[in-house]
């Protein structure tokens, strides 16, 4: 059964940084896109980052420059690490992962798995 598990959410400060991690398991990693999407408050889930295998990171406008994504292939994990957190960061964050396609890697509707999520508040 193929499972992702976000964790590594928490309360910061404006300014302040997090690292979140997803665990997945049931899955040939390395095969896998993976990427990070958020949902905040009363607004639409948003495209965070994506990245492949030993390919390039995509980020979204709005963390360029501040969130670095990164994976551990032997150890199945995917890390976003967040820095200079600003109150707009807040939102439910979520790993996703897809084999390699062609559609819109920002289009949420076109991954395969989804995990549950995890909490992130950013107070000024």
């Amino acid at each position: 059964q193929v499972q992702l598990v976000e964790s590594g959410g928490g309360l910061v400060q404006a300014g302040g940084s997090l690292r979140l991690s997803c665990a997945a398991s049931g899955l040939t990693f390395n095969s896998y896109g993976m990427a990070w999407f958020r949902q905040g408050p009363g607004k639409e889930r948003e495209f965070v980052c994506f990245t492949r295998s030993g390919g390039s990171v995509f980020y979204a406008d709005s963390v360029k420059g501040r969130f670095t994504m990164f994976r551990d292939d032997a150890g199945n994990t995917v890390y976003l690490q967040m820095n200079s957190l600003q109150p707009e960061d807040t939102a439910d964050y979520y790993c996703a992962a897809r084999l390699p396609k062609t559609n819109s890697i920002r289009d949420g509707s076109n991954y395969d798995y989804w995990g549950q999520g995890t909490q992130v508040t950013v107070s000024s």
